[in-house]
């Protein structure tokens, strides 16, 4: 299960790099069509704008994967031992049901209805069903690490192991 993680961890992070690196091509393109050429590209804004949304939702999963994301940890850092691994297993279900009913299902009905009503970008002429492909595939994401997440709990729960250091990112030791 390590493996996999690392294997899905270093394939996203290189995903954004290439997104992000896309995204400053463009924006730089989109300058030195504006500037210097005084014909300003019709695609790059609506580009830029794709990208952004790309980037924030896999990078927001990645964030997740990493325990880099935003989190009030008050009560989990004054619990310890089998209290605090079940509300880590708690917390996790938690961030595994929301991936599940807003991103996956409400993101694949909302690719499904854009691409069923052949909605496309205006200056790209893309399908925003592909645009919006996004949501789902970070709400998969997201799923995947809280279920690693639960997983390890559990068998730290089980096998009575310290928890983590909660302020620095780590994973769980899982096979």
């Amino acid at each position: 299960m390590e493996r996999l993680k690392k294997t899905v961890d270093k394939a996203l992070a290189w995903l954004l790099v290439g997104l992000m690196g896309t995204a400053v091509l463009n924006v730089l393109w989109q300058v030195f069509t504006r500037w210097v050429l005084q014909d300003p590209s019709s695609y790059t804004e609506e580009l830029a704008r794709y990208l952004l949304i790309w980037v924030g939702l896999l990078g927001a999963a990645y964030a997740a994967g990493q325990k880099l994301h935003l989190a009030i940890d008050i009560i989990p850092a004054r619990l310890e031992g089998r209290a605090r691994h079940g509300l880590e297993i708690a917390i996790e279900a938690c961030i595994f049901l929301f991936g599940l009913a807003v991103m996956v299902v409400g993101g694949l009905r909302l690719v499904w209805l854009t691409l069923r009503f052949d909605q496309t970008s205006a200056a790209l002429g893309a399908p925003l069903g592909v645009v919006y492909l996004v949501i789902p595939l970070s709400g998969l994401l997201i799923m995947f690490y809280a279920a690693l997440e639960i997983v390890g709990r559990w068998r730290a729960l089980r096998g009575g192991a310290a928890p983590p250091d909660p302020h620095r990112a780590t994973t769980l030791p899982i096979d």
